[in-house]
């Protein structure tokens, strides 16, 4: 199942993509004045794991051609982020692809542990919504195409063969990062949390619509020129492993994304660099997850 939010005449809601068409759940919902308890908001949703995925199923079969009342196409619609009010900092991988690590320096840079950083709240924008350029403080603004995992419920101690049952779903991630703040404040925080800069969606695939998140086909395109191409199988740490590690120390909670990492092909590692500009389009292709555009600020 895919799940969206996005906005109809101004007013914000979520629902399932079918057939391209984007149904809204909390409108038929209340059309249909079901006796079954519905969250106002995805993220409330993801809190409530596989029982609301039943839940939502149950309803559509319920409405019948009622469903047809609350379907929108594409053009009748503003895409929000998949979750717009995301509770936490967005969890990130550092050179988690060997042929990434190497394109930022030398072979020296693989990491032996995972590398983590975190991207704030602020930057979380929608599918097809505008990224600031902010010329007034970069002239090294670079895309990173990801695949990111959207947790499902709490978990501590998680252990690796256990991991995959904490997961919601997945969804596409575009770390933006402004390379000079990157390397003049000698840590990623700045460089990595200017506003707008995690485009995210357009939807997240709930996992059991994905066999295996480890051979997934990734692409990143600048208007229309394939930048980035790779397949998450060429991740130096895999999903479990990440999330295994991540809580051994610290509580993951339902709604957390975790960003898994980007391969080769990022504007910093071309000679001479080719980082974005004014009006560029970006556009992230994962296979059986979607396509992410965004366009940078003209």
């Amino acid at each position: 199942m895919k799940f969206a939010s996005f906005k109809i005449n101004e007013s914000e809601t979520y629902g399932v993509v079918e057939q391209g068409l984007l149904i809204d759940l909390v409108g038929l919902m209340k059309d249909i004045k079901c006796d079954l308890s519905f969250p106002n908001e995805l993220l409330q949703g993801i809190e409530e794991g596989e029982e609301f995925i039943d839940r939502v199923l149950q309803i559509l079969r319920k409405a019948g051609e009622k469903v047809k009342e609350h379907s929108y196409e594409e053009s009748m619609i503003t895409w929000l982020s998949p979750v717009p009010n995301v509770k936490r900092n967005i969890i990130c991988v550092g050179k988690n692809y060997r042929d990434h690590a190497i394109e930022m320096g030398s072979e020296k840079e693989i990491p032996k542990d995972i590398m983590i950083f975190t991207k704030a709240t602020n930057t979380v924008v929608g599918h097809q919504q505008t990224v600031f350029h902010h010329e007034e403080l970069t002239q090294e603004l670079d895309y990173e195409g990801e695949l990111a995992v959207v947790i499902g419920k709490k978990g501590k101690c998680i252990p690796p063969e256990k991991a995959l049952d904490f997961i919601f779903g997945y969804t596409i991630v575009n770390d933006i990062t402004a390379r000079d703040l990157q390397k003049k404040h000698s840590q990623f925080f700045i460089g990595k949390s200017l506003d707008t800069t995690c485009p995210m969606g357009p939807v997240v695939v709930t996992k059991d619509e994905i066999d295996d998140p480890h051979s997934l086909n990734i692409t990143t395109r600048i208007n229309t020129e394939i930048r980035q191409q790779s397949n998450t199988r060429e991740m130096i740490f895999t999903i479990p492993y990440i999330i295994s590690t991540l809580s051994k120390g610290m509580t993951l909670e339902a709604g957390d994304i975790i960003a898994t990492g980007t391969p080769a092909g990022v504007g910093k590692g071309f000679s001479p660099p080719r980082f974005l500009k004014k009006g560029d389009i970006v556009e992230v292709s994962i296979e059986s997850v979607g396509v992410l555009t965004n366009q940078l600020q003209a």
